[in-house]
């Protein structure tokens, strides 16, 4: 199947924080979005999200035709997928629950509707195999808040057609996403694996009483983090590599480097190790609660995806 219709409703399943995150960007973006999820309070948290993103979302620089309005909520899944185009689904992680809800999802949607799991930890192979069209199942997994953050990470199954992969990667580019795309499927995708090779020799350092926990975040944020946020660590080391560029830099410079990863530690995650760290965390949350960081998280973030031109 060539998956070519144009995509026009959005079907959300399950609305917790990645779920309505999805819809609020679906919804700035100009869509017809309409979600799903059996909870008793799930409509009432959904729309409270979608209000409380929105004047983010405007300075971002909404769609023509963007409007809450555009959202319904429909308790009954089978009912919220007969006539999706494309359906983000965000259920609980676990293997058993997700085979069934794609089972169902595949039977409740047009055939030529893609289906798309929003899955951190779960393989495309284990969701789509109960699927009468597996081929038409991926993973578009995203970097979290989806309504913020652009990177969304597309792998597909054994089962799943390039035509169904092509198109989930042309759909979330269209919605100025950053997709890539996945040769083959790894516990953690690939983002979520840097993150945790970068805090594994974070938590090394801090062990090895090198450096306080919050130096350790300083030396991220105000060092490498900020050159990545504009350009990749390859590319950096093309940078590094002055005048001769990438070349010089394999050439002079790689063997030192590769020395450094060879000496990299392993941090025994002990109950000590961990209650520094939450004591590190919480110093430098100065009180403000996890809404309130995320809060102004977000609205830098947006501020510097507005000032590269994302």
């Amino acid at each position: 199947m060539s998956y070519s219709k144009p995509i026009r409703r959005i079907a959300i399943v399950g609305t917790g924080l990645i779920g309505s995150s999805w819809a609020a960007q679906y919804l700035a973006k100009g869509f017809d979005v309409v979600a799903t999820n059996p909870a008793p309070n799930a409509e009432a948290a959904l729309r409270k999200f979608v209000d409380d993103a929105w004047g983010l979302l405007t300075r971002i620089g909404l769609a023509e035709g963007a409007s809450r309005e555009r959202l319904r909520f429909e308790p009954d899944m089978r009912r919220a997928l007969h006539d999706a185009d494309f359906v983000q689904e965000n259920g609980p992680e676990r293997p058993d629950f997700k085979i069934r809800l794609f089972a169902d999802m595949d039977d409740a949607t047009p055939v030529d509707s893609l289906i798309a799991s929003s899955s951190s930890g779960i393989t495309m192979d284990v969701m789509q195999s109960a699927c009468k069209h597996p081929e038409r199942c991926v993973v578009g997994h995203p970097f979290n808040p989806p309504h913020v953050v652009p990177l969304v990470e597309v792998v597909g199954g054994a089962k799943t057609s390039k035509a169904a992969l092509d198109q989930a990667m042309s759909f979330y580019a269209a919605l100025g996403k950053k997709p890539i795309l996945l040769r083959k499927a790894l516990p953690g995708h690939v983002a979520n694996r840097l993150q945790a090779a970068l805090y594994r020799e974070v938590a090394y350092l801090v062990q090895q009483d090198v450096l306080s926990v919050e130096d350790a975040d300083i030396a991220v944020c105000y060092g490498p983090g900020l050159r990545w946020g504009v350009m990749g660590p390859t590319l950096q080391w093309h940078l590094g590599g002055g005048p001769g560029g990438i070349h010089h830099f394999m050439d002079h410079l790689m063997d030192g480097l590769a020395t450094s990863m060879n000496g990299l530690g392993h941090p025994d995650m002990t109950p000590a190790l961990r209650q520094t760290l939450v004591d590190g965390a919480l110093r430098q949350a100065g009180g403000r609660t996890v809404a309130e960081l995320a809060a102004w998280e977000n609205e830098v973030m947006a501020g510097l995806l507005k000032l590269r031109g994302a």
